[in-house]
């Protein structure tokens, strides 16, 4: 869709109207004709696209407008707005230290600052533009003319000599910016480094994200594996348990191949998260622009809650994104280049004057009766105008507004993205708080029934696959509650890099929510004793002696889990009397 040619520049007019005013005065309109043409511009009106944007997110648990309402601001370039150290928000000096490596030595961010060097370089090539050429330079040929023959009557042919001429001079020529075509050529290079810039930020922020989302989740896998460590300490005590009242004749073989079992499944479960936390550590120290052998990340299990991000965050805080202000700037050099298109058709003038010295001596060059100058084109024309290219003209301008059209839908696209990971992150930070705090709950109540089962199985109550079960299904509830922890933090990252970086305070009539860590007392593990199976014993015949068959800590009604074990109850107790 193309619009109508746009007229002259206000602003333009109103800077070169005193010029032009004494052009004219003085009968100079062969030259103010010029400047007015200059003047202008061919480029559409640029606008950015409409697009509805909500008053509030939708996961942020505010009310909503039924009525979408339509209001677009100018997307800021963070290189005017820093956005700050937004990390520091988890108060971890280790990650403080972490993204300060990653900023100084991160290759992929440096490739991307030289590529907005690269733009501003080319920019300010092509603003010189306006300005004339002017170049100098100097020859020397040595050269012979032709002898004439004689023409009779006694005249003697002339024989003539080599001779050598020198020349020194310059030549300043400019190309008149008929209909803005150089102005708005240097504009759309000017817009592509913005472009680049808003690029860069982008990529120092997905960088700090990275860095972020890759340390939490190697700290997520410590904890993990600290809890299968301690199962893998527990169970080796309950196979050589077992294997002493096997060799006693106490148990058979199926019990001590259970144990074996369950301690083979956990060492190999260990070992499969060794190796993702190797995976994790190597891209980590390619982030910080290290050889995988250079870096090593010190065991650090996580024993904290994220920070929750207060909800009610203003729409207009999205257009701080880097990604949209460099589709936006991207927009604006594709319709600046329009105009470039479209001045093809119209008459182009080159004003050309050079001058100098010419002699056959080189002493006697600069002698002023050696001069020489000359005004206008030498070579070529003065005035060119297309009248018949074959269509190429036309073709570059519809690939123009092909073009632009192109970058308007990208940029449309880019901010229902942008919009899509705000809401996937808000919904993922609310309803992960909720499933983590019932995994934890759920993590307590299978710790407890194992603490119940495994008494009762030495009482004689209850068979020993019973006490096998109930310890694997703790152990899950224990994993997958370390493992909700660190989603959390991986996806508060994910909140802060879907709004650009950081965020505002919401308004005073807008609820707040902020999430503290737990203050729960810690649950002590008993130590592992060996000892003898005990006779069977009645299944008690009220509830209260049911109820006195509980251990001491499952007194406390405290759903959620203790921080002594990182947070997280035992997998299983140790084996007891």
């Amino acid at each position: 869709m193309r619009k109508n040619v746009t007229g002259c520049s206000l602003l333009v007019a109103r800077q070169t109207g005193k010029k032009l005013f004494y052009l004219l005065a003085t009968s100079n309109w062969q030259l103010a004709t010029l400047l007015l043409l200059s003047a202008c511009s061919l480029a559409p009106d640029f606008k950015v696209p409409e697009t509805q944007t909500p008053d509030v997110y939708n996961e942020s648990g505010l009310p909503t407008s039924t009525e979408p309402k339509c209001h677009w601001q100018e997307a800021k370039s963070l290189t005017k707005e820093d956005r700050g150290q937004w990390w520091k928000i988890f108060e971890d000096t280790q990650l403080n230290e972490l993204e300060k490596q990653a900023q100084d030595a991160n290759q992929d961010l440096k490739m991307a600052a030289a590529r907005v060097v690269g733009a501003r370089a080319t920019a300010e090539s092509n603003s010189l533009s306006y300005l004339p050429d002017f170049d100098i330079g100097a020859n020397a040929v040595r050269a012979k003319s032709p002898s004439t023959a004689g023409v009779g009557f006694g005249i003697p042919a002339v024989q003539t000599k080599p001779y050598t001429l020198y020349n020194a001079g310059g030549t300043l020529s400019y190309e008149a910016d008929l209909f803005g075509s150089i102005r708005d050529n240097y504009k759309a290079y000017s817009f592509d480094a913005d472009a680049q810039d808003a690029a860069y930020k982008s990529t120092l922020l997905a960088l700090q994200a990275d860095v972020a989302q890759n340390y939490f989740t190697l700290r997520a896998l410590d904890s993990e594996r600290q809890l299968l460590r301690d199962t893998v300490t527990m169970r080796a005590e309950a196979q050589r348990i077992m294997q002493h009242r096997f060799d006693l004749g106490d148990v058979g073989q199926q019990d001590l191949s259970r144990t074996q079992s369950d301690l083979a499944s956990t060492k190999a479960d260990l070992l499969s998260l060794d190796r993702q936390r190797t995976v994790s550590e190597h891209a980590l120290a390619v982030l910080l622009g290290k050889l995988p052998e250079q870096f090593s990340f010190a065991d650090a299990p996580l024993a904290s809650v994220p920070p929750a991000i207060p909800p009610g965050l203003p729409s207009s805080l999205l257009l701080r994104r880097p990604d949209i202000a460099s589709a936006e700037a991207t927009m604006a050099a594709a319709n600046a280049r329009i105009s470039v298109a479209r001045a093809a058709f119209f008459p182009t003038i080159a004003l050309t004057a050079s001058g100098g010295f010419q002699s056959t001596s080189l002493s006697s060059l600069f002698n002023w009766p050696n001069r020489t100058w000359a005004l206008g084109q030498t070579l070529g024309n003065a005035i060119t105008m297309p009248i018949f290219d074959s269509g190429h003209n036309l073709d570059r301008l519809d690939l123009a507004h092909a073009q632009y059209d192109e970058v308007v839908a990208n940029y449309r696209q880019q901010v229902l993205v942008a919009f899509r990971d705000v809401e996937d992150n808000l919904t993922a930070q609310h309803l992960l708080s909720d499933q983590s705090d019932q995994q934890n709950k759920a993590a307590v109540a299978t710790q407890m029934a194992t603490d119940v089962l495994q008494k009762r199985y030495h009482e004689g109550d209850v068979d020993f696959f019973q006490v096998i079960e109930a310890q694997r299904d703790s152990l899950a509830a224990a994993r997958a509650a370390l493992q909700l922890r660190g989603q959390r933090f991986v996806t508060t990252v994910g909140l802060i890099r879907a709004l650009g970086g950081g965020w505002e305070e919401a308004k005073a009539d807008q609820p707040t929510t902020t999430e503290a860590a737990p203050e729960i007392p810690p649950i002590e593990t008993p130590k592992p004793e060996i000892v003898p199976a005990a006779s069977p014993q009645p299944e008690p015949t009220a509830p209260q002696e049911a109820a006195s068959a509980l251990p001491d800590d499952t007194a406390n009604s405290n759903p959620l889990i203790s921080t002594s074990n990182n947070g997280v109850a035992p997998a299983s107790r140790a084996w007891k009397q």
